[in-house]
């Protein structure tokens, strides 16, 4: 059966920096896997974007997304076309070289070669480079998550807003136990637990749905030694009190998926109730926090 075409908008921007601003701020608008976003410098010194979606976009609130962050000469210039689904995929994914974040490594199926035996892989076929482990936000829960097990095992460990579940997945590898993963968005918890199983923790990681702390299986499950949740600024602050109420005494909680300006007010949520800021990394715009509950 011949795949079905997917949909494709492009458009070219002057430099680097500029591609990087454009790309994270659509990643954070196209989330939940709708659009796979990637970005590439051509010969000239343009960068080339493209998006490419599984159904038609919205031409014009993607023209009003690029307008915002890159201009309305940039959004005019958009333009859109299908192609075949087997390509896009392809495009999106193979020029994603393995990222490295400490003793991980986030890699696609193409790379699982080059990975290092002593490096903890962590294999994520996705739609959308922000969960693949190239979004800063990423890559900066991935180094915290690092640094804090260099000192310590956490034994109740909660992904919130697992998307394709790389963070639990690897909690899962680096600590050989339970993790509990959710989302808001039944894809994603369904992408994350099928990715779980490729990356072997399927026995270890389980996958719900859930909005916000809501679900029994918190209560259960808890309270958490270490709460990871890549989400966004504005959740983050709605759910300091409830994660704070999940939290065992001495637990840490590493907060990332807001841009460095927005993390000043993410901090004064969590020291309002009592979590102490221990680290603050800045990766391409974007700051990944790591706290500690008093006790």
């Amino acid at each position: 059966m011949k795949p079905s075409p997917t949909h494709r908008a492009s458009f070219s921007i002057g430099n680097e920096a500029a591609a990087k601003r454009v790309v994270d701020v659509l990643t954070e608008v196209f989330f939940d896997g709708d659009a796979a976003v990637a970005a590439f410098e051509r010969p000239d010194g343009q960068w080339d974007v493209t998006l490419h979606f599984a159904e038609a976009p919205d031409q014009a609130l993607l023209r009003e997304v690029v307008g915002s962050s890159a201009g309305s000469e940039i959004a005019d210039k958009l333009a859109f076309d299908t192609i075949e689904a087997k390509d896009w995929v392809k495009a999106s994914l193979e020029d994603l070289v393995p990222v490295p974040a400490g003793r991980f490594v986030v890699h696609g199926s193409h790379d699982r070669d080059r990975v290092a035996q002593n490096k903890l892989a962590i294999e994520i076929e996705a739609a959308l480079a922000f969960g693949t482990g190239h979004h800063g936000t990423t890559r900066g829960c991935l180094l915290l998550l690092d640094h804090i097990l260099k000192s310590a095992r956490p034994r109740r460990v909660l992904d919130l807003g697992t998307g394709t579940g790389v963070l639990a997945i690897a909690a899962a590898k680096a600590l050989h136990r339970a993790v509990l993963a959710s989302d808001i968005d039944p894809p994603s918890a369904r992408v994350a637990a099928e990715n779980a199983r490729l990356n072997e923790v399927g026995n270890h990681v389980r996958v719900i749905r859930a909005t916000g702390f809501a679900a029994p299986d918190f209560a259960g499950c808890g309270p958490f030694d270490l709460v990871l949740a890549n989400i966004l600024a504005n959740p983050l602050r709605q759910l300091a009190n409830p994660m704070t109420r999940n939290l065992a005494p001495g637990a840490r909680v590493i907060l990332s998926g807001l841009l460095t300006h927005q993390a000043p007010a993410v901090i004064a949520a969590y020291r309002a109730r009592g979590l102490v800021p221990l680290r603050h990394l800045r990766i391409d715009g974007w700051s990944s926090l790591l706290l500690r509950k008093a006790g």
